[in-house]
């Protein structure tokens, strides 16, 4: 008989974390200095003055913390490899952080659980951005190097890459916003550096294909589902503005071959005539991946303000919405809309939910971690995702965000998504519920009935 909460077989459950949010050991090793290294030490860049100098030591405990997801029921792990780590210099590769690399992956196939290593997630040298990092053109031919190297040294032992975590994060709020590293507030910078980004994942898939590897690559973006706040006229605009800002400028290159004419004109005054768009830019931003990426949190509500400076912008929360400790809506279904119109307007590939979770106000009593919040957004989000592969949506997998709470860039260690509780003074682990309800859920392949607070009978 057939579960009605039954995720096909072969569905992937993962955990996932990324190299600056959890290595620590910032100067191990050889180890350069990364944007984030420098931003973190702004003062007021960053929450409480919080770095990622020791973050959860993971450089370390990295064996421990594998143990630990194995004994959970987790068989796949996404990380990322930090590229100050691998070249913390001009013209040099470190061996020390390839064989990191090396032992890291050697323990999980010990583990029995398949890595998905993501290439950049925001961790860029500061030497390269000292010389213009992303708004730089040159910035793509040593990412492609950088690409390069890991995959000769590991393509044989990594089934699945990612070329580039959310390239609207790295851009946008990096040289845009200045919320995130490098702190630059260039909206011109930025949008160039959006290009340069999709780039540099476009030339990746081709040194992939190039070397012959059997595995598989592909970018992931964040994406949302979004409304206007209400029917004006202007508040319409200024969705359509905001969806061409966070979807659209992403998808349509990557998937049908050229940036939306509407945001080209509207961002036309920060940057001209494009002319860094070169010939064969866009062909090669369009090389064909083998699967689809996506981060999800929320939903946006878009209204007409002035809030966003360079789209006319500002987003409200309903007054009764759940949210989550990041002031968050949730909005599960957002989740099945977004899949949906991925599904009919962009792509057939498979698609992997790469990051989705929820902060919570996480206490550790009594050695336990009792999150409910949590296991009802996962188990929510999760439904939506069963409507949508009965629906025939090719959706893959899933990886929760966090596997380890961690340094949650500009909130600093002041935001718990992880599965696991992280005591920043000792560092010692502790699966919370949900890590066990997870567990639980990835070994079966079902999603439970039973009440949330009955977990640790699971």
């Amino acid at each position: 008989m057939t579960n009605s909460q039954s995720f096909p077989s072969g569905f992937v459950w993962g955990v996932a974390t990324s190299a600056y949010q959890i290595e620590g050991a910032h100067d191990a090793d050889g180890r350069s200095f990364s944007i984030w290294d420098s931003f973190s030490r702004k003062p007021g860049a960053v929450s409480d003055g919080d770095t990622g100098d020791r973050a959860c030591e993971h450089y370390y405990r990295y064996p421990e913390d594998v143990k630990l997801m194995a004994e959970l029921g987790i068989r796949h792990y996404r990380f990322s490899v930090s590229w100050p780590r691998i070249h913390p210099a001009e013209g040099q590769t470190s061996r020390e952080g390839l064989a990191f690399y090396r032992s890291l992956l050697d323990e999980l196939k010990r583990h029995g659980i398949e890595p998905l290593v993501t290439i950049y997630h925001w961790d860029l040298p500061q030497w390269i951005e000292d010389e213009g990092g992303w708004a730089n053109r040159r910035t793509v031919e040593r990412f492609e190097r950088f690409a390069d190297v890991l995959f000769r040294e590991f393509g044989e032992d990594v089934p699945k890459w990612i070329t580039i975590n959310e390239p609207w994060c790295a851009a946008m709020l990096g040289y845009g916003t200045g919320e995130h590293a490098p702190g630059k507030t260039d909206w011109g910078e930025a949008i160039r550096a959006s290009h340069h980004l999709l780039l540099a994942h476009g030339k990746a898939v081709q040194a992939y294909r190039r070397l012959g590897l059997k595995g598989e690559i592909g970018i992931t973006l964040n994406l949302d589902s979004n409304e206007p706040l209400t029917d004006a006229e202007e508040d319409r605009k200024a969705q359509v503005r905001h969806d061409g800002y966070l979807n659209r400028w992403f998808l349509d290159p990557i998937f049908k071959g050229g940036y939306p004419e509407d945001m080209m004109e509207w961002y036309r005054p920060w940057v001209g005539e494009f002319d860094f768009i070169e010939p064969g830019d866009l062909e090669t931003i369009r090389e064909p991946g083998d699967f689809f990426g996506i981060n999800y949190y929320n939903r946006n509500l878009v209204k007409a303000g002035e809030r966003h400076s360079l789209i006319k912008a500002e987003y409200e929360v309903p007054p009764d919405s759940e949210v989550t400790d990041m002031g968050w809506e949730v909005h599960p279904e957002s989740l099945y809309r977004l899949l949906a119109r991925l599904k009919d307007d962009y792509t057939s590939l498979p698609i992997y939910i790469t990051e989705n979770g929820a902060a919570a106000a996480d206490k550790l009593e009594e050695g336990a971690v009792r999150d409910e919040s949590r296991i009802r957004y996962v188990k929510a989000h999760l439904e939506q995702c069963l409507r949508f592969i009965r629906e025939g949506g090719r959706l893959a997998g899933y990886y929760l965000w966090s596997f380890l709470d961690n340094f949650e860039w500009a909130w600093g260690y002041g935001k718990r998504f992880g599965a696991v509780y992280v005591d920043y003074e000792t560092l010692e682990r502790t699966p919370k519920d949900s890590a066990i309800w997870y567990g639980k859920v990835a070994r079966s392949g079902v999603l439970p009935t039973w009440p949330e607070r009955e977990v640790e009978k699971a």
